[in-house]
């Protein structure tokens, strides 16, 4: 059994002179409000077990920004903190993928 019960990767990869990339659209920020919230919800915890991680590029730039969720390597886009709120209540704190997110 892995140590985290769900480990989430947000990619915070920034790329030179313009170029797709998920920290174009924020990535770094809502990687930190996911954190904040994973925190706020105590979701961190010895029995939740919820960690959330910068990753350099996941390869799937052209529809980033991305995410993706382990054990069940999930991968998710977002637009905005409501997408990663949703992500956060229905999967990794109820385990129910939200599949209009889902890539």
């Amino acid at each position: 059994m892995s140590y985290y019960l769900r480990h989430v990767f947000f990619c915070v990869n920034q790329r030179e002179a313009g170029a797709v990339c998920c920290n174009n659209h924020g990535a770094q920020a809502m990687r930190d409000y996911a954190k904040e919230r994973i925190k706020a919800l105590r979701l961190d915890s010895k029995n939740k077990r919820v960690r959330i991680n910068n990753a350099g590029c996941l390869d799937r730039c052209n529809e980033g920004p991305v995410i993706v969720v382990y054990p069940e390597e999930v991968w998710y886009t977002y637009v905005d903190k409501e997408d990663i709120d949703e992500i956060i209540e229905e999967h990794l704190r109820n385990g129910r993928v939200v599949e209009r997110l889902r890539i």
